[in-house]
């Protein structure tokens, strides 16, 4: 390490400590990949702030383990600063590393970069990340490693695409009954007569065929419990109180709508963008953006796709 980059990481890890002390956060979460001195951002950090490493393979599980601390395990992709915050962020609310209400602070930079971001705020005030967590709980209908697992497809989704092209997807979990009454099967279903231990979201070996379903029209429809009820399905949702962003496509448009009248939580991926905004309520909780090819760092785009 050359003195430029370490006096570049160090007042980062002083400063994100100071911060942590001063606004009384309850979690610091940190990027691994980005830090290359752990033991001196885990003497920095004092009670009651803990600290969570997130990291994103085994090699950043690995040197998490060299020092005391919670670790958070993410997918790996190339992500904006904020979009990796949002990620992280939204994984841990979903394991409740987060509550409402909850200060916290963030440490990351570019993707395999070091540190160079420092962020701060307080989970349910923040409308960009978490705008509708002040009312009920983001998963109370959903089982918290199916809200993750479908997540992490969807990321996947993003990042691989299905033979190197880009795809659009939609994915509707928890309140498959309500949902249902306001859908149909455009096509035939492709897990019609398979056991709900055979469609089960959770279930690894199922990735591949839902990723390469997800290539067809249609929403895949899924209980709180991570059955698979249906693919391919066409929504026709009443409309909601809410009002839907405007530039959005269709896609965006019926994940707001069908939340907006029904109990569940949907996932939407652009299909040309490679974006992953995640819909309650009615409205957009988050956006996760993709890190543009060739770019060090990307700027927010339209709703589209």
């Amino acid at each position: 390490m050359n003195a430029d980059e370490k006096n570049f990481t160090e007042p980062i890890i002083t400063a994100a400590a100071q911060v942590a002390q001063s606004v009384g956060a309850a979690t610091l979460f940190a990027y691994v990949g980005s830090i290359r001195d752990l033991p001196a951002l885990s003497e920095a950090i004092k009670p009651p702030t803990k600290l969570v490493l997130v990291c994103r393979d085994q090699q950043d599980i690995d040197k998490a383990k060299e020092i005391s601390a919670q670790i958070l395990s993410v997918p790996k992709f190339s992500l904006t600063r904020m979009g990796q915050i949002k990620m992280a962020t939204l994984i841990a609310f979903s394991q409740q590393l987060l509550k409402s209400d909850d200060v916290f602070v963030f440490l990351t930079g570019i993707s395999e970069g070091d540190i160079d971001t420092l962020v701060t705020m307080r989970v349910g005030k923040e409308y960009e990340i978490f705008r509708s967590v002040g009312q009920p709980k983001l998963t109370e209908h959903i089982r918290r490693p199916v809200f993750e697992r479908v997540l992490r497809l969807t990321l996947e989704l993003a990042h691989e695409g299905r033979e190197g092209k880009p795809v659009g997807a939609l994915f509707v979990i928890g309140d498959h009954r309500e949902v249902q009454k306001y859908s149909h099967e455009g096509r035939i279903n492709p897990f019609k007569g398979y056991t709900e231990k055979e469609r089960n979201i959770l279930d690894d070996s199922i990735g591949d065929t839902v990723k390469e379903i997800a290539k067809l029209d249609g929403a895949f429809i899924i209980k709180g419990n991570g059955v698979i009820v249906s693919a391919c399905a066409t929504l026709r949702p009443a409309i909601s109180d809410e009002p839907i962003p405007q530039g959005v496509g269709t896609r965006h448009a019926a994940a707001a709508s069908i939340t907006g009248c029904t109990k569940s939580i949907a996932m939407t991926l652009s299909e040309s963008t490679g974006d992953v905004r995640v819909w309650r309520l009615g409205s957009m909780i988050t956006e996760i953006e993709k890190q543009p090819a060739g770019s060090m760092d990307g700027t927010k785009p339209p709703l589209a796709g």
